[in-house]
Formats: C-alpha cells, structure tokens, sequence
C-alpha cells in the first residue's frame, strides 16, 4: 500500500505559468492583428487605387509607386459631368447630418417620454416601436413610395429625408439610455423647484443625454450615409442623388466608359471621409453611450 504525504502533492514552477500566460496574450494578439488587418485591407486598397490612373489600376502595379495620378483623379473627379460628385457631397450631407440630428431629436424625445412617463398602452406602443426595428428599410421602400406618389413628394428632396427621420431603433436605445443615465430623483427635484416637464427635459434631462444623442446620433448618421435602396425607389433626378445612389450610376456607366472606374475609387474614399471624421470627432461621447446602464 502506497501512502502520500502533504509534501508529494504537484508543484508548478513559476517560470511554467509566466510563459503560459505569455504564450495566451501572444495568440490573443496574434488573432487581434489578423482580424485588424483583413478588416483594413479593402481600405488599404481604396486608398492605393486612388492615386492610380485607368491603365495601372486593371494593371498589377496599384502597389508601385508609379503611375501617381491622385491630383488629376481628384480634378476629374469634380468636374465630370458638370460637377455632378460635388452635388453628391452637398446632399449626402444634408441628407445624414441634417437628418440624422433631427431623427436623433425625435428618437431621444421619444424614449425619453417612453422611459419616464405613464401612459396608456405604453408598452403596447413600445412593442409595435421595437417591430419596427424588426423590419427591414428595403420591405419599408415601395409602401413609402405609393405614400410619396400620393402627396406629390415623388422625386423631391423631401421623398428620401422625411422617412430617415424616423427610426425605431433609436428610439429603443435612446430609452435604455435614459433609464442609464437620467435618475428619477433629479427629475423629481427639478419639479419640486417649480420646473415645467418641457422645460426639466431641455435643461435636465437634455443635458445628462448628451452621451446617449451622440451615441444614437452616429448610428443614424451612418445608416443614412450608406441609404442606398431607398434614393433609388424615390429619386430620378441626378441632381437629388446622395454619394451612394451617384457612385452607383456611374459604376454602371463604367462597363461603357472606362473613365468612370478612377472616379468612382476615389469618389468612394471621399465618400468615406466623414464618417471617419464623425467617428474620431464624437468618440468619447459615444464610447461612454454604449456603456450607459451597465454599472448602477
């Protein structure tokens, strides 16, 4: 019969558990720089075919250094067809940073009102907002369309920006961002020192949102940057077209005319230009907005 002792149990070195985690954060990064760069790749590209004439970009040398077209690309890019890109910009712009401000306006109000008042059918009217969440913009299109066609709003600036302005997701985020960040009790303090409700939301409440607006902000500036399918239904007019809709065209345009191919790769880096800028302008706002609510 064997015995053990106290003293017989197994014993680790403690070189052995310095190199184990070693080894797990020399995975763990190893995996996070791969996925960074396949992520960065098709930007990488993007920016190299930029600066590349027609030739060299069907060529094999977008990585040389030759061939530097970048200034005349650039030049062509606002000048063809009548400066058409320039009017893509100026409505891409009114179309997101203008609609996305007010749809955010109406989002916030609205889960606000969802979060800290009573009303009847409250969470009936919270379940049909978050069905909509559950719809997809592109079942949405042809329905707002007959709508449009109907009030005479077919082919105007109207027929894309009124629909954007309404978005259920952000009015489910924007309740779950004033549960996190608005308490009860300063609502009640403001009452108490004779504050309307209008007037505790826009001075109060308002305020203390300030990292939610932008959180939900951004992500209603970054949908309807990319809203494509929508222009498309509502708009013929190449002059009301947004950046999407316009490089779209004249992708189609290039299996005719080559020349449009170097206009829409750098037309679509432009394109990309400010969301970027939105993104490292805003980022520590909307950084502490996706963590509302998570420690009470």
């Amino acid at each position: 019969m064997t015995t053990t002792t106290p003293n017989s149990t197994l014993r680790t070195t403690p070189g052995s558990g310095v190199r184990s985690r070693l080894t797990s954060r020399g995975v763990a990064n190893a995996v996070v720089l791969i996925a960074a760069l396949y992520t960065m790749l098709p930007a990488l590209w993007l920016l190299l075919a930029s600066t590349k004439n027609a030739d060299a970009l069907f060529g094999s040398d977008i990585l040389s250094f030759g061939n530097f077209s970048f200034a005349s690309n650039l030049s062509d890019l606002f000048s063809m067809d009548g400066g058409l890109y320039g009017e893509w910009y100026v409505n891409s712009l009114l179309y997101a940073v203008v609609g996305a401000l007010t749809g955010s306006l109406i989002s916030v109000a609205a889960g606000y009102a969802f979060d800290k008042y009573e009303f009847r059918h409250k969470e009936k009217l919270f379940a049909l907002v978050l069905t909509g969440v559950m719809v997809p913009p592109t079942v949405l299109a042809l329905p707002l369309y007959l709508v449009a066609s109907g009030v005479g709003m077919v082919n105007t600036f109207w027929a894309v920006f009124i629909p954007v302005l309404f978005n259920p997701f952000g009015v489910y985020l924007a309740r779950l961002l004033s549960s996190g960040y608005v308490p009860n009790e300063v609502l009640e303090a403001s009452r108490v020192d004779g504050a309307g409700e209008l007037q505790t939301y826009v001075r109060v409440s308002l305020r203390m949102l300030g990292p939610g607006f932008v959180t939900v902000f951004l992500f209603q500036l970054t949908a309807i940057w990319n809203n494509f399918f929508l222009p498309m239904v509502m708009l013929s007019d190449q002059h009301l077209y947004p950046l999407s809709l316009g490089l779209y065209t004249w992708n189609s345009s290039a299996t005719v005319s080559p020349e449009y191919y170097p206009l829409v790769v750098i037309g679509s880096l432009l394109a990309v230009v400010p969301l970027i800028v939105a993104f490292v302008m805003l980022q520590r706002y909307w950084k502490s907005g996706l963590t509302a609510g998570s420690v009470k």
